[in-house]
């Protein structure tokens, strides 16, 4: 089974666009999680332009109970046993952020939120989103000890990576479980007709993967309309990662009924 994680991030941004409270991201996890995901992905920035350091903390307390209340459900037979799996949290970032105002630097965010996995990304504040993956065959050595420091906290850890990108094979070697492939420029060529090169490159990426033992992650501009190419030629997919999209296209699929409940209001 390839596990869904929901990443948060686009309801903080519009949290933050007002300066309230309201859409609150641990409200949004808890509809997710109702609704069936596996994991719920969070991806904090040193400037906290989204995703904040208290959002990070909060959402773990939040997994903590609903997965330790899962885990007593599980012990009672008059309870089903969909309702009460577990809900990886996912915290994605630069293991080289430094500490920077309230923010603590992203090791020492994941030892405080003690998340399932912690994902490496090679972003920096200039970049309004990923937009490559790390570079191994220059990287590794770099990254070797931030993927111990994270390992011993009991932490999976997962590299972002290009399709296609050289030398996979390092991933392992510095000890990494898995690799996320960056898949924007899949998504980019579906949506214009002509991805099968894309495609291939990363299913290319992917066995390369499978074959030194890394778990396979996905993620990066999914849809509902490319993702089910993408799973049909990668089954073997651990997680995909799905933020924008989702968040884009649950405000189309709730507008509606939303409306019709304003009107309701005031008519009343």
């Amino acid at each position: 089974m390839t596990a869904l994680s929901v990443n948060l991030n686009k309801i903080a941004v519009l949290r933050n666009s007002r300066g309230h409270d309201s859409p609150d991201p641990v409200a949004a996890a808890r509809v997710a999680i109702a609704a069936g995901c596996q994991g719920i992905t969070v991806h904090p920035r040193p400037d906290q332009r989204h995703i904040r350091v208290d959002d990070v903390s909060r959402i773990a307390q939040t997994l903590l109970s609903l997965n330790s209340a899962a885990k007593d459900d599980r012990s009672c037979s008059s309870r089903s046993a969909t309702s009460a799996h577990a809900i990886e949290y996912n915290i994605e970032g630069n293991p080289f952020a430094p500490a920077r105002g309230s923010y603590p630097g992203f090791i020492e965010l994941v030892r405080r939120a003690r998340p399932a996995q912690a994902t490496l990304v090679p972003d920096d504040d200039a970049q309004i989103t990923s937009d490559h993956g790390f570079d191994l065959t220059r990287d590794a050595a770099r990254l070797a000890p931030p993927v111990r420091e994270l390992k011993s906290l009991g932490c999976r850890v997962s590299l972002f990576v290009d399709a296609g990108a050289a030398d996979i094979e390092c991933a392992a070697q510095i000890g990494a479980d898995r690799i996320e492939i960056y898949t924007e420029p899949y998504a980019k060529a579906y949506a214009n007709g002509d991805h099968a090169r894309a495609l291939e490159a990363c299913v290319h990426t992917a066995e390369r993967a499978r074959a030194c033992g890394l778990g396979v992650n996905a993620g990066h501009d999914l849809d509902q309309r490319n993702l089910g190419a993408l799973k049909r030629a990668i089954p073997f997919l651990a997680e995909v990662s799905i933020g924008h999209a989702l968040i884009s296209e649950a405000i189309y699929a709730g507008l509606a009924a939303t409306v019709h409940n304003y009107l309701a209001i005031l008519a009343n």
